[in-house]
């Protein structure tokens, strides 16, 4: 039963962040381009990098972390679901470059930022 409290706490933390986040940088950016998302998708690709590398070095931790962590809270933040919406709406309304940044930024620059928290984590 306490590993779903841990998955519930760590969504409910997710959702709040995944909120303020998008919502504080598209405000900022403007709404031209899904920069909220981009930025969620990007630190979500760090914080479950660090999270699976660091709780796997670090075995005398209690495994209870990978329920609060990567499981719930980068589970609520995380938007990868809205990211292809957002390339699929994008690319339907005839912005063929915007559309190819936004999706081709996204796996590239996400692929690096898990290894970044990878290497962030091995330090430790």
């Amino acid at each position: 039963m306490q590993k779903y409290l841990l998955i519930a706490v760590g969504g409910a933390l997710g959702s709040i962040a995944r909120y303020w986040v998008g919502s504080t940088v598209s405000g900022r950016m403007g709404a031209k381009f899904p920069y909220g998302t981009f930025v969620i998708n990007i630190t979500a690709c760090v914080i479950i990098g660090f999270t699976m590398t660091f709780l796997a070095r670090r075995t005398e931790l209690n495994p209870a972390w990978r329920f609060l962590v990567p499981i719930g809270f980068v589970g609520a933040y995380s938007t990868f679901s809205t990211y292809e919406w957002e390339t699929l709406s994008t690319l339907r309304s005839g912005a063929f470059l915007e559309a190819s940044l936004y999706a081709f930024g996204s796996l590239f620059l996400g692929l690096a930022a898990t290894w970044v928290g990878i290497v962030i984590a091995e330090y430790f």
